[in-house]
Formats: structure tokens, sequence, C-alpha cells
């Protein structure tokens, strides 16, 4: 009776274990094609990524500079712009399309002002570098100025918005030129300059401005 219960016990266990090994094993296999099948996922889903993600906004400075595709710089302007760059070089920092938008809402030029403009500001908000160059109408000329002095005065009136940027504002300056109405505020990399004091750093924006001028007036038709 004793070697009876012996056998039965043996046998159950045996039986026990049998099962168990089939269950873990279905689950082992059930994992394995559960994580298959995300692997398998992933890989299809980076590949439908398209290719042009990877590349998207990295010419910032593309089409002469002109970062807004909805602003297309007419051929005079951009001739100028070229010529602006090739003269300052690294000193010249404006990188981002004025759209005509901005240009009233910011400037206050509107677009019944002129005939035609080029402007452009630094992307990054802490640089204050910033060119515009308005063709006004031949009986606007005078509105326009006028525009562009009540902005350079709101400007100067809050320089502690940006207090490293005082010297660059105080040496803006607005030029006319014909028709054309310029605000000139650059001068690049001011941080040497900076060591000699804030005089230095006016002196070099002048500068800046004054050759930006006379390229300017070398390149419109006036």
């Amino acid at each position: 009776m004793k070697k009876l219960v012996v056998l039965l016990c043996t046998g159950l266990m045996v039986f026990s274990i049998a099962a168990c090994g089939k269950k873990d094993d279905g689950t082992v296999e059930s994992t394995q094609a559960v994580t298959e099948e995300s692997v398998q996922e992933s890989t299809d889903s980076a590949e439908t990524v398209p290719a042009e993600t990877e590349t998207a906004g990295t010419d910032s400075t593309a089409d002469a500079g002109n970062t807004d595709a909805a602003v297309e710089w007419s051929e005079e302007m951009t001739a100028v712009r070229q010529a602006l760059v090739d003269n300052m070089g690294e000193n010249y920092w404006p990188n981002m399309a004025v759209t005509p938008e901005m240009l009233e809402g910011t400037f206050g030029v509107a677009s019944d002002l002129y005939d035609d403009y080029f402007a452009e500001i630094p992307m990054m908000s802490t640089h204050v570098d910033t060119l515009l160059i308005i063709k006004a109408k031949s009986d606007k000329v005078e509105d326009v100025e006028k525009a562009l002095n009540t902005y350079r005065e709101n400007l100067v009136n809050d320089t502690m918005q940006y207090p490293m940027n005082l010297g660059k504002i105080q040496a803006s300056r607005i030029e006319r030129i014909g028709d054309y109405v310029c605000f000139v505020q650059l001068g690049g990399d001011t941080m040497e300059a900076s060591e000699s004091g804030d005089e230095a750093v006016i002196t070099q924006c002048q500068e800046q401005n004054e050759l930006a001028i006379e390229i300017i007036g070398q390149n419109v038709e006036h």
C-alpha cells in the first residue's frame, strides 16, 4: 500500500514538472514572438521617416540669407546684400528675413509706403544687428524716415532690455540715399572692443555702419 502511494505521488510530480515545462516553453516562445514583432515595427517606422527631415533647416543662410521662403528679394536687393556680405564678412550678423507684416508691425513701415525693400535681423533675439533698406515711393520718403526714426527712438529708450547691446543701439543711424531710407544697426562681434569701454564699442559700430552705407550707396539705383 505504501509502495502504491509512493508510486502515485512520484507520478503526479513528474506530470506536474512536465506541465510546467510546457507552460514555460510557451511563455518564452510567446515573449520572443512579441519582442521580434516590436523590433520589426520599430524598424519599419524608422524606414518610413522622410530623408529630408534630417537636413531640414540646417542651412539657415541659404538663398542669399533669406530664411523666410515667403520673402523673395528683388534682383537689386539681392545684389546689395551680397555686396554687404562680401565686404563685411563675419561682421555682417543679420540672417533672418523681415516679412512685410513684420516690417509694418515692428518698424512701422506699411506696404503702401515703398516700392521695394530689403530687411534682415539676427535669428538670435539677444543680438540686435539690423539692416533695413526701404525704397520709398517718391512722395513717401519722409513718411518712411519718420517711421524709422520713431522706431530708433523707442529702441534707444528701451536699451535696458539688452544692456550688452547699448553701444550698437547708440551707434545706429538712419540714412537717406535718394529715395532709399536705411536703418543701419551693425557692428558684429564687439567683445574685444568692450574690453576698452563703451566708447570703443560705439566707435567700432559706427565704422561698420558707415561701411554698410557706402556699400549700399554703391549698389542701389539712385
